[in-house]
């Protein structure tokens, strides 16, 4: 073998194993623990609220509590949905999602509504989310009460629309009992001092779950800016989607590996030239 031809064969060796490890260090690397909901059964345009007194569901092998009133017709935990309306405000539009769909157009998701009891759900066996973490998403009832107030609460960022408001959702992780870990995401910050920053999330958004290492559940908590005698003036939801996902697949990493395969070919076109 000429050393020419020595030195091509090395360089699409190093090219190759490169692109391996790009393309399993970035997000295209999938695991097959992905709770999407898929699994449930829904007519369409409806939702399961608990109301056939289960007390819990279970996707993918994780348990999601839920606690209805039958006198009342009310609940609380976690609900499941397929309800497609990002529009409606109020209450009786609390199952939609704002995105209007779940993460990824996918029909089914989770909607969750704080009331006296906490929120965690189960895993059927531990989890490691090195690298995973799920997706969260506002409601179409929750945001629209932030965006104009309500009999309850009020406008985030008030007449002004300077009012440091904010909607928080606590992720922690629990380990036999022991907390892991806690992550922080805001469903709604006006907490910049450039206005024009302000958000209240209308889109599906990944969290990041890493810094909780492995679990065996998970707890959520919602705190607010706006409260009162009773607690959260705000509406107390917040709807999830493909639990133990990855983020979107990195298009730096790709550009990167592309960069390497123009390199390359620049390279050999280079050392066959005479």
């Amino acid at each position: 073998m000429t050393s020419q031809n020595w030195c091509q064969v090395q360089l699409r060796s190093i090219l190759f194993l490169t692109a391996l490890v790009f393309l399993n260090l970035t997000p295209y690397a999938t695991h097959a623990s992905v709770v999407g909901f898929e699994d449930l059964t829904l007519n369409p345009n409806t939702y399961w609220n608990g109301s056939n007194g289960a007390g819990s569901f279970t996707s993918g092998g994780v348990t999601f509590p839920n606690s209805y009133n039958a006198t009342y017709g009310s609940w609380s935990g976690f609900a499941y949905s397929n309800v497609q309306d990002p529009t409606t405000p109020g209450w009786s539009n609390q199952y939609a999602a704002r995105p209007g769909s779940g993460a990824g157009t996918s029909p089914n998701y989770a909607v969750a509504y704080q009331g006296a009891d906490r929120l965690a759900i189960s895993l059927a066996t531990s989890w490691d989310f090195q690298g995973r973490g799920l997706f969260v998403a506002n409601t179409t009832y929750a945001a629209f009460d932030m965006l104009n107030g309500s009999g309850f609460s009020k406008r985030f960022g008030g007449s002004t629309g300077t009012d440091a408001d904010w909607l928080r959702l606590t992720v922690r992780g629990l380990l036999g009992g022991s907390e892991t870990g806690a992550v922080d995401f805001y469903l709604a910050d006006y907490r910049f001092s450039n206005s024009s920053q302000d958000y209240i999330l209308n889109t599906w958004a990944f969290v990041d779950l890493t810094s909780l290492g492995t679990v065996d559940a998970l707890s959520f908590d919602l705190a607010s800016s706006d409260n009162g005698d009773w607690g959260m003036n705000t509406p107390a939801y917040f709807a999830i989607d493909n639990l133990g996902s990855v983020p979107e697949p990195s298009c730096t990493s790709l550009l990167m590996v592309s960069g390497l395969c123009i390199a390359v070919g620049r390279r050999e076109r280079r050392a066959l030239l005479p």
